[in-house]
């Protein structure tokens, strides 16, 4: 079966009038970090998160990602990524973005919060592409984080960029 229809701009009514969450069936949460000089780039995954946007209520953006489902498909790597050298997830078994604020401007979402990870924040901005799909929203975020600032800082003879790129890219759905 094929459809004529394509993804629209969404309403400010459309987001104004309650909760969406993220449905992890239709999502990805991916990360980006530059390695070696920036001659390679590891890329991962989270595989287990929660996700909400609701533009009434406080905080409008939510996101909490079990730190442990990460996965690179280096099994050492993931291990190592598991560790008190990075996301610490024994004592801190949750990254978590809290948004401060998140106003929606044509097709975009800018939101500024807080990025929590490995028992330390940073403030974070990022602008999310947003478009209505058959009473959904699909989104696509992407941002930079400098994960120096988490104290992730372990690096082979300092070969890792001190950012990761962070990339939500998924399907809202009503609450």
């Amino acid at each position: 079966m094929t459809t004529d229809e394509t993804p629209s701009t969404p309403s400010e009514g459309d987001l104004a009038t309650g909760a969406w969450r993220l449905d992890p069936a239709h999502s990805s949460i991916e990360f980006h970090v530059p390695h070696f000089w920036g001659l390679m780039t590891v890329k991962g995954r989270f595989e287990r998160y929660e996700g909400t946007l609701d533009l009434q209520s406080e905080p409008a953006v939510e996101l909490t990602i079990d730190a442990d489902s990460l996965q690179t498909g280096n099994r050492r790597r993931d291990q190592h990524l598991r560790s008190a050298d990075f996301f610490d997830v024994e004592h801190h078994p949750q990254v978590r973005f809290v948004s401060d604020t998140a106003e929606f401007e044509g097709t975009t979402l800018k939101v500024r919060g807080r990025l929590h990870a490995a028992g330390r924040s940073i403030p974070l901005e990022l602008d999310a592409t947003l478009q209505s799909d058959d009473g959904a929203i699909e989104i696509e975020a992407v941002t930079h984080a400098p994960h120096h600032e988490l104290g992730m800082t372990w690096s082979p003879l300092g070969m890792a960029r001190p950012h990761s790129t962070l990339i939500v890219k998924g399907r809202l759905e009503r609450r």
